[in-house]
């Protein structure tokens, strides 16, 4: 039977392997490393109605024993009648996949909003929500201890109600440092809380709108406060001054055992076929083709490109990175096409006899019956 090319994709599973690719660890003394940390500053309710006027004041943001505090103060400043600060990680800090960690201390009180979280930096699907937004922590001061990670898209957005999360509880938010992360690779984003995995986000491959999660994004770390989702019971302002306080960031690539990209459908002697996985620096890439396949380019990096034989068989690529191995495979099929024939058509009556089936010129055939 004939059966059509279809592109095949093998998921695998992930490996434990990161390697560190930007940190802070706050082991300095002032104001935020301006190398890795900017600012958002002014007032206007950020498009959530919120109260606070950001500054980069030492009064709202400062690096102080080990650790990034910012805090949130009730004053009045610039028209507004609470101070606090929003860093950002943009053009100094952009990643496109991997672990992004922090270990922080949330504030507490009523009328308090602390996020963690991510924003397109090139923007290239278009404005909110269309490039995406990624909240690893979100946590409303009047729910204490229930934290949130959400995604929103253009299909899936709180404007329309229709945004993915999931929150977990953890008593102690404001009295001990807990790790927020994410894991973010091709096809899925996981969130924990103290390395517990509490909501997944699949990419299911069927455009931006659901997915714009394949372009570079970068950190923001803020107090926010009331607004129209942290604000939603009011401020209460006996409570200020409040601190987020970060001990460190820490963002990973992370070394997976990666799908081979490719047709796992093929024709005997078909020339320029490319497979590929997702390249990790550092590592090495060693490919395993079946009898008859010539590689023509690529050997020893994630893409190699072959012209193919005549017999089907398993692919495989080592990947090494250190002292640790993996071997990802994909099993590939040979088809048949016009002209690898002769393609036999069998009548219904088996004593009638067979046609046989030739290419012929152009896009003709030829058919000779069988006694």
């Amino acid at each position: 039977m004939l059966s059509a090319l279809v592109p095949v994709t093998m998921i695998m599973a992930q490996s434990d392997i990161t390697q560190l690719m930007w940190s802070d660890e706050f082991d300095y003394t002032g104001a935020p490393d301006v190398d890795k940390w900017g600012y958002d500053i002014g007032g206007g309710g950020w498009g959530n109605q919120e109260l606070q006027y950001y500054t980069s004041r030492s009064e709202n943001i400062k690096v102080q024993d080990g650790k990034m505090i910012i805090t949130a103060l009730k004053e009045d400043y610039e028209g507004a009648a609470y101070t606090s600060a929003r860093l950002t990680t943009r053009t100094k800090g952009d990643w496109l996949y991997g672990r992004i960690e922090v270990m922080a201390k949330l504030p507490e009180g009523r009328g308090t909003w602390p996020a963690i979280w991510m924003l397109p930096t090139d923007w290239e699907y278009g404005g909110w929500p269309s490039s995406g937004e990624i909240d690893i922590m979100e946590h409303r001061g009047f729910d204490m201890g229930t934290v949130h990670a959400t995604i929103h898209t253009e299909a899936y957005n709180g404007a329309i109600g229709t945004q993915k999360g999931d929150d977990i509880y953890i008593p102690d938010v404001h009295t001990t440092f807990h790790l927020y992360a994410i894991e973010w690779s091709e096809d899925t984003i996981h969130f924990y809380a103290d390395d517990e995995r509490y909501f997944s986000f699949p990419n299911y491959h069927t455009g931006f709108e659901r997915w714009p999660f394949n372009k570079r994004f970068h950190l923001m770390m803020n107090i926010a406060v009331g607004g129209t989702w942290g604000g939603q019971q009011g401020v209460d302002d006996t409570i200020f001054p409040q601190t987020l306080e970060i001990d460190y960031v820490r963002v990973y690539q992370m070394f997976q055992k990666q799908a081979i990209h490719g047709p796992a459908e093929v024709y005997a002697s078909q020339e320029d076929i490319t497979y590929t996985v997702n390249e990790f620096e550092g590592a090495s890439y060693t490919w395993s083709f079946p009898q008859g396949v010539t590689i023509t380019g690529g050997q020893g990096t994630g893409s190699v490109t072959v012209n193919w034989g005549e017999n089907p068989g398993t692919i495989t690529v080592l990947q090494t990175y250190d002292d640790v191995s993996f071997t990802s495979s994909l099993e590939v099929s040979i088809v048949m096409r016009p002209g690898d024939g002769p393609l036999i058509i069998k009548s219904n009556e088996d004593e009638i006899g067979n046609w046989s089936i030739e290419p012929g010129e152009g896009n003709t055939i030829e058919m000779e019956y069988e006694e």
